[in-house]
């Protein structure tokens, strides 16, 4: 039997959807990337934002149209929105013939099989010959979950660690916490175990991610010692340590880190260099004071500009990226003026800009002073287009330079895609080589050698070597 999996939203799901692969390759189940044709489609959504919603919609009601034509047998929704709606998205998509939350993702296989085993809804069933399967149950407020044994969906070079699941920092925008549950961070032997396991299977960089890289070992406060065997890795600091001491691989980065608890441990770990690449994920979110405190964001900008200074005097050279939210309720011209600045000022490496989305259940979407939407776009324009000149001048600084690069491979369009430490893959820009200048999964010299945007374009080192 042939499952199609479509897999959306942040690294973090896209862990999910390996672990789900893996389960229902394990189950017997032949894996195709193509719903049209398959016997059940798995779409694992993401609910963080109202775009992101709009597209777990849209790949839904694509499947829903396989289905009425007779192309693809039945549909499972898995993932945030599952984990959050419930059966409430039945309303929208009656197509659906089963709906499985974060917290059941183990299931998945046993509830195809199920599926299955009984016979097709067809639209003029009425009732429908069998009720649509229902397995969603609350994140639970331990156990985080065991991502070994997965079937990668990323290039055989690099992979995601997810050191941590769910999140206690309770931002007044986010829905996240009531998605994927409290913080629970992983045991350490646990994650050390998985590291070595995607080193072994090829990976030569490990990208470290959670809904906060930086609580890491928080939550281990809560438990008695006796419960966590192996050496005492409780906090993100000693975790990069012992990553680095007992994981051989020649590139770790860190993604997904909050300003209010960067510690300076951690700092000292990315200035004793590689295998630690100088680049830091730093979703700030804002610069006003008021908006920060609004946000609960529990940093003002004086501590955000200190940390940042920090970071660039330990680690000269280290690319920073961030993301910014416009339009937040109350953000007056003079925050939004003030926010622009800033990030004139600073320069980041890489910046995200997003259109505040007011999230039902969260104390923002309740604030008075919600932002019209068209005043939001218009801020989103200003300042992405503020942080394009930015980068698109970052990016021709950089020509002359010879770089040591990951090839990721092709890009279809005759050139070859790969990345220098201080580019993160899927969210950052790339360097470019022409097609068969070197084979994906390897790490070569390159010399920049212009620019098309915000991606470097790049040429062999002459002395054509290979750091592999």
């Amino acid at each position: 039997m042939k499952i199609g999996l479509v897999s959306l939203g942040c690294p973090k799901n896209l862990v999910d959807s390996e672990r789900m692969l893996a389960g229902l390759a394990l189950g017997g189940f032949a894996i195709t990337t193509d719903p049209d044709g398959a016997d059940v489609a798995v779409v694992n959504t993401c609910a963080f934002i109202d775009l992101a919603r709009a597209e777990s919609d849209q790949h839904i009601d694509a499947l829903e149209t396989l289905k009425r034509e007779g192309r693809l047998g039945r549909i499972v929704v898995a993932g945030c929105m599952a984990q959050r709606y419930g059966r409430t998205i039945l309303e929208r998509h009656p197509g659906i013939d089963a709906i499985v939350g974060i917290s059941e993702r183990e299931a998945l296989a046993e509830v195809c099989c199920a599926l299955l085993r009984r016979p097709a809804r067809k639209k003029h069933d009425r009732p429908p010959a069998a009720a649509p399967v229902i397995r969603v149950k609350p994140m639970p407020a331990a156990a985080p979950p065991d991502d070994r044994e997965r079937l990668r969906l990323t290039p055989r070079h690099y992979a995601y660690l997810r050191i941590s699941e769910g999140c206690d920092n309770r931002c007044s925008y986010c829905a996240i916490p009531e998605i994927r549950g409290p913080l629970r961070s992983k045991p350490p032997e646990q994650l050390l175990a998985e590291a070595a396991e995607l080193a072994a299977d090829g990976a030569k960089e490990l990208i470290l991610i959670g809904q906060d890289t930086t609580a890491y070992g928080r939550d281990f406060e809560k438990s008695p010692a006796a419960a966590r065997p192996g050496p005492r890795v409780d906090s993100l600091h000693a975790l990069l340590a012992e990553l680095r001491r007992r994981v051989r691989v020649p590139w770790l980065r860190l993604m997904y880190t909050h300003p209010a608890s960067f510690s300076d441990e951690v700092l000292a770990e990315l200035a004793r260099g590689l295998p630690l690449v100088p680049y830091v994920d730093l979703p700030l979110q804002h610069i006003a004071d008021p908006i920060l405190e609004s946000m609960g964001r529990r940093v003002s900008r004086a501590r955000i500009e200190d940390l940042i200074a920090r970071l660039r005097n330990a680690v000269p050279g280290i690319a920073l990226r961030t993301s910014f939210i416009v339009g937040y309720p109350g953000e007056t011209d003079g925050q939004f003026d003030e926010l622009l600045a800033f990030v004139r000022k600073v320069r980041f490496d890489h910046v995200g800009v997003f259109v505040y989305s007011p999230e039902p259940g969260t104390r923002a979407a309740g604030l008075p002073g919600q932002v019209p939407t068209d005043a939001a776009r218009g801020r989103w324009d200003r300042l992405m287009q503020a942080a394009e000149a930015l980068a698109f001048a970052t990016a021709r600084g950089q020509i002359g330079r010879r770089l040591t690069v990951l090839v990721d491979g092709p890009d279809g369009a005759g050139r070859l895609v790969a990345r220098h430490a201080g580019q993160a893959p899927e969210v950052d820009s790339v360097v470019l080589l022409p097609e068969g200048a070197a084979d994906a999964g390897r790490m070569v010299e390159v010399c920049i050698t212009g620019t098309a945007g915000y991606d470097l374009l790049a040429t062999a080192n002459p002395a054509g070597r290979n750091l592999d």
